[in-house]
């Protein structure tokens, strides 16, 4: 019997049990371990995506486990291995699909927001959206590898090199994640928040960080990048403060890289973009490159998924797990959906 979170709206969760779904052809039903909670599921429990989830919906798309049950026409795969998803359904058949950029499909389907998602024991997905993971990994760690998947993409459409100088804008979890990947290029990382918890864990992972209420944040770069500004920063705390800092703190034909997402149109200081020839570069998701990296760099430890994963909750307490989480205090909270029992 499966055993499912499922969110029926008004921030409200059930838990309930539920037929395993069998795999059709092309399919493969996991048994799900961990399922970690992400900003987006958050807004989706504050009823911020009634537009676009259909209640009752089990979400979740930050996961790991292993196979349980092959489908008809699966190859390459055996019942027992670990894995994790990448998970994007795209149409092949838009302009950008056309152009080679998937990942951005004019209709695209995000599992575990647009469809049924891994907050659940057992998940039957498409077999195309798998990503293998090392047999030594832990299938706790292995359900980071998607938001540092998102991470690793945004770093590499910053175009970020050793020696550069890059500003964070926001610790929380993606914030955090960009700091320790854009570090692991090689780049000099300064990470700007205001909340005191938030700077330890970021210090505690080897970044420098500033208090922006108590430093002159844009006399701070200047110093410390020889009066030239940052190379890049990465827009993340979603704030029109942050967006306004952003501008004020780049170089000479430095990069602006909007990771979160801004709900409501923000003023832009398009004489500084001018001025300095600035770049604006959108984010979004991920591709199978990236998350292959993201599986190194968790494999490897150069993500510390240990001191990232502030709590692991039982499927019985998934409510409790988004009340705490949205109170603030936690980084990345997992569901143990019993799959590696």
């Amino acid at each position: 019997m499966n055993r499912s979170a499922q969110y029926v709206g008004d921030g409200t969760f059930v838990v309930e049990a539920t037929e395993p779904v069998p795999p059709g052809p092309g399919e493969v039903r996991l048994d799900v371990a961990y399922t970690g909670i992400c900003g987006t599921d958050l807004h989706i429990a504050h009823g911020a995506m009634d537009h676009r989830v259909r209640v009752p919906a089990v979400i979740g798309h930050e996961m790991s486990g292993r196979i349980a049950e092959i489908g008809a026409g699966v190859t390459g795969h055996r019942v027992g291995d670990p894995v994790t998803v990448m998970p994007l359904d795209w149409c092949g058949e838009c302009p950008a699909c056309r152009a080679g950029h998937t990942h951005i499909c004019h209709r695209l389907n995000f599992i575990g927001i647009d469809s049924p998602g891994a907050m659940q024991r057992s998940w039957t997905v498409p077999a195309r959206i798998l990503v293998p993971l090392p047999e030594q990994m832990s299938l706790a760690h292995g359900a980071l590898v998607e938001p540092t998947a998102v991470a690793v993409h945004d770093v590499r459409r910053s175009r970020l090199t050793a020696g550069e100088h890059a500003v964070v804008i926001g610790a929380g979890p993606v914030g955090l994640l960009i700091g320790v990947v854009a570090q692991a290029t090689g780049a000099t990382v300064t990470v700007l928040e205001l909340d005191p918890g938030r700077r330890a864990l970021a210090a505690d992972l080897g970044l420098s960080t500033v208090d922006p209420a108590d430093v002159d944040v844009a006399g701070y770069v200047q110093d410390h990048t020889g009066g030239a500004g940052a190379d890049v920063v990465f827009e993340v705390s979603g704030s029109a403060g942050g967006v306004r800092t952003a501008t004020d703190l780049l170089a000479v034909r430095g990069r602006l890289v909007i990771v979160a997402i801004h709900p409501k149109p923000r003023e832009v200081d398009l004489h500084r973009v001018f001025w300095r020839e600035l770049e604006m570069i959108g984010v979004r998701v991920y591709q199978h490159d990236d998350y292959a990296e993201a599986v190194r760099l968790v494999h490897e430890g150069q993500v510390p998924a240990d001191r990232l994963i502030s709590r692991i909750v039982p499927l019985a307490e998934v409510a409790q797990a988004f009340e705490a989480l949205a109170a603030g205090g936690d980084v990345k909270v997992l569901i143990d959906c019993g799959g590696d029992a």
